[in-house]
């Protein structure tokens, strides 16, 4: 069915479909909406049975996750920024215990200073904590990837982050298609847990395992993300037969076919993205756009056919890892070690920064650094650097900038 719907909204509507049986949910900005109408399909008896759990911290609704998804329940729960840093801890715990829990991801930048817009320094924090992460671009594919979210982790026993880009999505009213209960129940089985706690047959969940085996439980998550490759552009397809639209996957490539430079991305700047390579190709310049939707695990044999015969990959991204540089890039590097294409990395949109057109055809018509910070003011950045030289008590310099955009420095 079409619905004119706030982003939050429609994924709220895509989680109540696929029935989970327990929600846990405490607030924070930019993902309050969703759970608020989550609690709305409970109270009005659309959602049901269903547990609506309200804690006191992000960290107890991702453990109160742990203890329903461990008694053989269907959960859900969402976050963003520092709430999912706060959740760190039970995250390597949902993982570890391979318990298949399904969470929104409403990125927004981590703070200090505080800032409550988006970029993917928050999932991108949680790389290596063993949940899959898929990324949406468009408010329709957050709606499916929650569906296809469940049964993957299902059927792999794994955490999934969907991760959608805060109030550039989550905020925005968009048309989507949302499907109905009979087509979500015919492709979303009823839950079947791998492992569960049940008194007739008792079984320790989380037991202590020392070093005799701890590495062979660790490779065993490392392979069972293996296995999520070859799961995930499966569970997209059948999604697409069943739906009649494509969406999910690894990695889709748009006009790569011939290009010489592809921009690689994840989230809502793809669509951006897209337009710019429409206008440079009008001129002429063989660019195309790979967007990644699968980060967690990593996809690097299909990352390898999507970019082809191209000469120049340019990885656009909202976070970065301070004193290196890109997050994603290194693992594109790896993907492409060997075989002569040059990889540079735009990092773009810190802190909700408008990422425009403009700004996007004027990097990739450049030769273009290893690195490069799109879009900052170096002489800002200068005045502080030179404040710091000079005096010992220079003071906090969000602060300080904050007065020189403001003439007062």
């Amino acid at each position: 069915m079409l619905r004119q719907l706030e982003g939050s909204q429609a994924v709220a509507d895509s989680v109540a479909l696929c029935r989970p049986e327990v929600v846990c949910a405490y607030p924070i900005s930019p993902q309050t909406h969703i759970v608020e109408a989550l609690s709305r399909h409970v109270t009005s008896g659309r959602l049901t049975p269903c547990e609506y759990v309200n804690v006191e911290s992000e960290f107890a609704a991702l453990s109160a996750c742990i203890g329903a998804s461990a008694a053989g329940a269907r959960v859900y729960t969402a976050t963003a920024s520092q709430g999912l840093l706060y959740m760190a801890e039970a995250l390597y715990n949902a993982s570890g215990l391979g318990l298949p829990i399904v969470m929104t991801v409403a990125n927004r930048a981590i703070g200090a200073p505080i800032n409550i817009w988006n970029d993917h320094s928050d999932s991108m924090s949680q790389r290596d904590s063993g949940w899959i992460q898929l990324y949406a671009e468009t408010n329709q594919e957050a709606v499916d990837l929650h569906v296809q979210a469940y049964a993957l982790a299902e059927e792999l026993s794994l955490p999934v982050m969907v991760c959608m880009d805060g109030f550039v999505l989550t905020h925005a009213f968009e048309r989507v298609d949302l499907p109905s209960q009979e087509q979500v129940d015919a492709f979303l089985p009823p839950y079947e847990p791998r492992q569960v706690l049940d008194p007739d047959d008792p079984v320790s969940i989380g037991a202590m395992v020392g070093p005799e085996a701890f590495t062979e439980v660790r490779y065993l998550a490392h392979a069972r993300h293996l296995q999520a490759l070859e799961r995930i552009p499966a569970v997209s397809a059948a999604f697409g037969r069943a739906f009649d639209r494509n969406s999910g996957g690894l990695v889709r490539g748009y006009r790569t076919q011939d290009a010489e430079t592809v921009v690689l991305a994840l989230g809502s700047v793809l669509g951006t993205l897209k337009d710019v390579v429409d206008e440079m190709r009008e001129s002429g310049v063989r660019i195309g756009v790979a967007g990644l939707t699968t980060f967690r695990p990593f996809p690097v044999s299909a990352v390898r056919d999507v970019i082809g015969s191209a000469r120049r990959v340019v990885v656009l991204e909202r976070a970065f890892c301070v004193g290196v540089g890109g997050i994603v890039s290194a693992d594109v590097r790896t993907a492409l070690a060997g075989n002569g294409c040059e990889v540079a990395t735009v990092i773009a949109g810190l802190g909700g920064r408008p990422v425009t057109k403009a700004s996007l055809r004027q990097a990739l018509s450049a030769d273009l650094e290893p690195l490069t910070f799109l879009d900052l003011d170096h002489d800002l950045v200068a005045r502080e650097l030179r404040r710091a030289e000079t005096r010992r008590r220079s003071g906090p310099s969000a602060e300080n900038m904050l007065r020189d955009l403001a003439g007062g420095g």
